[in-house]
């Protein structure tokens, strides 16, 4: 495209350029004919006077060698008979004053009675101009202009000319490359990205540069590329999620399974179990790792947090009776309405929940507090276990804490849950001696702090865990 142009470029200009300097040109050179043979005319004006005075030919041939073209050997009077004399000859290339164009040309110019121009042997011209004379007769003065005279500075005005074409037509060209690389070097860009993200290439992106149109398909290109990225991104991350989701029933099935004692059937539903549970952390550690790098939110629409805890507290309260863990649950007598889908709470709860039995031993109490504060809710997931060995490494998502058999998904899930609201999560040391995990849900959406009166209890961090 961008040769196209110059191409059309460089056909149009030329045309313009011969269509123009070709006709200047020719105007040139007939400018400097008539300057030529004006001059002639001006040098055999200047005879004139002499011949209505005299023909004498001493006083002819003194009169002639005193004008530029006499002195330049370009000048010749043919006087015709006058009162019975012999006509006069002076000047011209000969002694015999014969002149340049010839007697017939001579003749015929003082016939007619009106200047003539006729070429001549040897080249260049002859301008004959007749005069009258006192007597009636008619001289003719000859100025012979030689074709140096005629072509003089028409090489040089077209050597100009033809420069300046030249310069119009490398100009033009210049210009059009410059126009054309504008355009086509962002429509390059344009392709190669759509090329690059049809690759699966998630980061390409094009420079919002160029003329309107092309800024125009850039900016939606490049909005286009951050949709697709969001939405692999949405079900990638929704992979690992409900992936996690099931660890909540295999931590059942881990639990009743180590239970029933010995024997090949207890062996093998144990051995499935492991697998299953590994299998899983596959998927949730792939579906982590393929993850781009795009905000996620949730899903619109609240619930009653009091509802949600108490429902699946009676789900984990059954698993804790069974391990002979004491469990405490309060603040959940009221409706407390927080801004937070119930799926998504309840993935929450079963994530602090589920890590509340598989990293603390059987037998460990643990608790479950609600506080509605006014702008906010927190909800603290207390236990007495050996608490989180570096908390602030295990809020980020891929990282276990140095918990073994975590793949780092589950306090990343209640972060998420907390943030979709203007909140947050933290670590600290628990009430019970082991880890606390208090989300703050904020009822406004821009709530980030935490009541004076929690500080006490939040104040220290501890390893553990």
């Amino acid at each position: 495209m961008r040769w196209a142009l110059v191409k059309v470029c460089l056909a149009v200009t030329t045309m313009v350029v011969a269509a123009f300097a070709i006709p200047l040109g020719l105007v040139v050179r007939e400018m400097a004919g008539d300057r030529a043979f004006s001059n002639a005319e001006r040098q055999a004006a200047t005879i004139g006077p002499t011949l209505s005075i005299t023909t004498d030919p001493l006083q002819l041939r003194k009169a002639v060698e005193s004008t530029q073209a006499g002195a330049a050997h370009r000048m010749a009077v043919h006087v015709p008979p006058v009162g019975g004399g012999p006509a006069v000859d002076i000047g011209g290339p000969g002694e015999d004053g014969a002149g340049w164009a010839g007697a017939r040309a001579v003749a015929e110019t003082r016939s007619y009675g009106r200047a003539m121009t006729t070429s001549v042997p040897g080249g260049g011209s002859a301008l004959l101009q007749p005069t009258a004379l006192g007597s009636g007769d008619i001289a003719v003065i000859e100025i012979h202009v030689p074709e140096r005279e005629v072509s003089n500075g028409v090489t040089t005005a077209w050597l100009v000319l033809a420069g300046v074409g030249l310069a119009l037509v490398v100009g033009s060209v210049a210009v059009a490359d410059r126009l054309g690389a504008r355009l086509v070097r962002p429509a390059e860009r344009l392709a190669d990205a759509a090329h690059r993200l049809g690759e699966g290439k998630l980061g390409a992106r094009v420079p919002e540069e160029g003329p309107k149109e092309l800024r125009s398909a850039a900016v939606a290109f490049n909005s286009m590329a951050d949709q697709v990225v969001e939405l692999l991104a949405g079900e990638r991350e929704l992979a690992a999620d409900l992936s996690h989701r099931l660890r909540t029933p295999l931590t059942v099935l881990r639990l009743n399974a180590a239970s029933l004692g010995e024997g090949p059937a207890a062996e093998q539903t144990r051995a499935a179990v492991e697998q299953l549970e590994r299998e899983v952390d596959t998927i949730i550690r792939t579906a982590r790792e393929q993850r781009p790098a795009a905000a996620q939110g949730f899903s619109g629409g609240g619930c009653d947090a009091s509802e949600v805890i108490r429902e699946r507290m009676d789900f984990w309260s059954a698993l804790a009776e069974d391990e002979g863990r004491e469990v405490r649950l309060a603040g959940v007598d009221g409706v407390v309405r927080i801004p937070v889908a119930r799926p998504e709470l309840s993935a929450a709860l079963d994530a602090m929940l589920g890590n509340v039995f598989r990293h603390t031993p059987e037998g460990t109490p643990f608790a479950v507090d609600v506080h509605d504060a006014g702008d906010a809710v927190i909800v603290l997931v207390s236990d007495a276990g050996p608490g989180i060995a570096d908390p602030d490494a295990a809020l980020r998502r891929g990282n276990d804490g140095g918990r073994d058999g975590s793949t780092g998904l589950g306090l990343d899930i209640v972060r998420r849950v907390a943030e979709s609201t203007g909140g947050d999560v933290r670590l600290g040391r628990s009430v019970l001696g082991g880890t606390e995990v208090r989300v703050w849900l904020a009822l406004d959406g821009r709530t980030r702090g935490r009541p004076d009166g929690a500080r006490g209890r939040r104040g220290r961090r501890k390893r553990g865990r």
